[in-house]
């Protein structure tokens, strides 16, 4: 598996990753939250690219997962009380971590969130921070098991998308959070 930072090729399979998520959620077997059309989208994957934040998964030149890293900070992560306190500069935030459903349980997503914090740590961060909506208990679960310790819940909206309830998580960079 290797991860990387994405390029232009790569925007049409990121796009295509989003579709099959949404396709998922749709059909009840899947609780992102997310909309179609609304986010995320491959005005979402371009945006990001185009700030240098949009990486990806890639298995045999194929691209399997992708998430936004960046030390953008979501405006509900202000009323948080975290256990781990970092000025910005020292906080690397991952965003929109999606697999290929066709790919699911293969480790994919674990490895991503270690090339996260690999990442973190060569930017000089100390903290690493995460969010989902409280519907996707399957990321929580991930997340959880990788050491991220949930700070709080909060209604927002998100990224378009009204009335989601955002669970923010943490973790510092070398070590697990503890509960």
């Amino acid at each position: 598996m290797n991860y990387r930072k994405a390029t232009e090729a790569d925007v049409p399979a990121v796009a295509a990753i989003y579709e099959a998520t949404h396709d998922l959620r749709e059909k009840g077997e899947h609780y992102t939250g997310w909309v179609r059309g609304v986010y995320p989208t491959e005005t979402t994957a371009r945006e990001a690219l185009k700030r240098g934040e949009l990486f990806v998964a890639e298995e045999d030149g194929e691209v399997v997962g992708t998430a936004i890293l960046n030390q953008k900070q979501v405006d509900v992560y202000a009323l948080a009380d975290w256990k781990y306190p970092a000025p910005p500069e020292q906080v690397m935030v991952m965003h929109t971590l999606v697999i290929h459903p066709a790919r699911y349980g293969r480790g994919i997503g674990p490895g991503f969130v270690k090339f996260y914090e690999d990442c973190a740590r060569e930017q000089g961060c100390t903290v690493l921070r995460i969010d989902t909506n409280q519907i996707n208990t399957r990321a929580r679960a991930i997340y959880k098991r990788l050491g991220f310790r949930e700070t709080g819940v909060f209604p927002c909206l998100f990224n378009g998308i009204e009335n989601v309830r955002l669970v923010v998580l943490e973790k510092p960079v070398d070590g697990e959070a503890e509960a």
